[in-house]
């Protein structure tokens, strides 16, 4: 049984089917009770940081995707849910997150020298991925295999729990992990075969 974590901070419905689609048995999880049930969790995300940090500290889902962490559980975050497992994010201000892995979230603009100036921001579209190291996440996945991307924030600081990277403008983090605990800037609800696999190799963590 896989938990997604329903905060009112993303679409859920891409995810939802995808995970079905591959035999899974899918639960959305609105109180830390209900994990009990479940086998690994996914924090999906779409939206603003300080807003979403914001929503799990009130419903308590903070604490519990911490203790779920150290407990050793398989822990997936998607978008605006990797970021939120960093340090903290300078998206409108200064945020703490979850600090389940090393790294802050900042701007990917050309004022913050990480893009050229004629790339569009939101970073909207397909790119392919390289792996500084392959990790488990990724094992069923190519290197430059592509994969979709909707974004205008970025994990930086983070090359100790680097596990994907790509190539817009400058090499940003495309995914991160550590131990038990993974992240993709991508979507891979809605990035076709590709994303299917990744999630594929997520049920067998």
């Amino acid at each position: 049984m896989t938990g997604i974590i329903d905060y009112g901070c993303g679409n859920l419905f891409s995810l939802k089917s995808s995970l079905r689609r591959l035999g899974e048995n899918v639960r959305l999880i609105a109180r830390k009770e209900d994990l009990a049930a479940c086998d690994r969790m996914i924090l999906p995300g779409v939206g603003a940081f300080g807003n979403a940090a914001r929503i799990l500290k009130q419903c308590g889902m903070d604490d519990a995707i911490i203790e779920w962490s150290r407990k050793g559980m398989p822990l997936l975050g998607i978008c605006l849910g990797m970021q939120l497992l960093f340090d903290k994010s300078y998206e409108f201000g200064e945020y703490n997150g979850l600090s389940l892995l090393h790294g802050e979230v900042a701007p990917l603009s050309a004022e913050a020298a990480v893009v050229a100036a004629n790339l569009k921001i939101p970073h909207i579209g397909w790119n392919s991925l390289r792996f500084p190291s392959k990790s488990k996440l990724f094992r069923n996945v190519g290197e430059e295999e592509y994969v979709y991307f909707v974004h205008s924030y970025h994990a930086k600081h983070c090359n100790e729990n680097l596990l994907a990277t790509v190539t817009y403008g400058e090499e940003i983090c495309a995914a991160a992990g550590k131990g038990n605990v993974f992240g993709t800037q991508f979507h891979p609800e809605k990035s076709g075969d590709t994303g299917m696999r990744i999630l594929e190799a997520f049920l067998e963590i």
